[in-house]
């Protein structure tokens, strides 16, 4: 682990809540890239999030962004199965993540911008918060990692 140990416990903090509630855990349903699941991913963009803001000493909403990036991807479908996708994926997931996290979570300005726009630049909403700018690009990294296998899990399947 990257994190020091008190880190851990706050990252494991910030997301208790989430990992209480069953439609959260369901994430672990859904593949999200090669053989990772929507929640592994949505917990490594987190994780990550949250190391490179302490590595690199970024002035952050430490607990925001840890949140936002949990449910970034909180769509609940498998987008990979022609029958339960949503068309144009790429472009509604982050709406469709914001109106589950809204139904089940109190969710803060910082949290809404982080959700609604980790696609960018695929979508034009740009990031309005340094908490979203970092999800994204965290996002990205870990997609291609995920895609080509190329770093270890983080949570057992």
């Amino acid at each position: 682990m990257l994190l020091k140990e008190k880190e851990i416990d706050y990252y494991m903090e910030c997301i208790e809540e989430f990992m209480e509630l069953e439609e959260f855990r369901s994430m672990n349903t859904f593949i999200q890239h090669g053989k990772v699941s929507c929640l592994e991913h949505s917990l490594s963009v987190a994780y990550y999030s949250y190391f490179l803001s302490r590595k690199f000493h970024i002035n952050v909403d430490a607990r925001s962004l840890i949140r936002g990036a949990a449910l970034h991807d909180f769509f609940l479908y498998d987008w990979h199965i022609k029958e339960g996708r949503k068309k144009w994926h790429g472009f509604r997931h982050p709406k469709i993540a914001y109106d589950n996290a809204i139904k089940y979570f109190d969710i803060n300005d910082t949290e809404r911008d982080i959700i609604l726009k980790h696609m960018w630049p695929l979508t034009i909403k740009i990031p309005r918060s340094k908490e979203a700018f970092i999800v994204s690009l965290v996002d990205k990294i870990c997609s291609i990692a995920e895609t080509f296998r190329i770093y270890p899990s983080l949570i057992s399947p």
